[in-house]
């Protein structure tokens, strides 16, 4: 097989068993492979492989700790997405990225509660009285 169909079934591997890839994932299996495959052996120990902690567990650990250090909006919402896959509620998810506030502040916190309204259609109340706009967070 070649290098490239190798590439192509790992991508598909990680896929099913993550729930989602992102984009660096896809650019190293074409221009790296064997980094990528050294990195995501990291993950699988840590993350994927059964151990004393569930996979739901392992997921909102992973939705804080991308919370605390602003990740990417979308790295955020693919945890969320397979979190909800797994049967954690919308209000789980939110308990666990409201973590960051008392560690990492209310700026990191935003970053992880726009991904979950994204993801979740969350909406909220608006004021009934007149307020300066404090903008979109997206």
């Amino acid at each position: 097989m070649s290098e490239n169909h190798q590439a192509q079934a790992y991508i598909d591997q990680m896929a099913e068993q993550r729930g989602y890839v992102l984009d660096y994932h896809k650019v190293m299996a074409k221009h790296d492979f064997q980094v990528l495959q050294a990195a995501n052996g990291l993950v699988n120990a840590a993350y994927l492989a059964p151990r004393s902690l569930d996979r739901t567990v392992k997921e909102l650990i992973f939705i804080c700790s991308l919370t605390v250090l602003k990740a990417p909006k979308g790295q955020i919402e693919s945890h969320i997405r397979v979190a909800l896959d797994l049967g954690l509620s919308p209000q789980e998810i939110l308990e666990a990225i409201e973590i960051a506030l008392p560690e990492a502040g209310v700026v990191a916190f935003q970053i992880g509660f726009d991904a979950w309204k994204s993801v979740v259609g969350a909406t909220g109340i608006e004021p009934s009285v007149q307020v300066h706009d404090a903008g979109v967070i997206s």
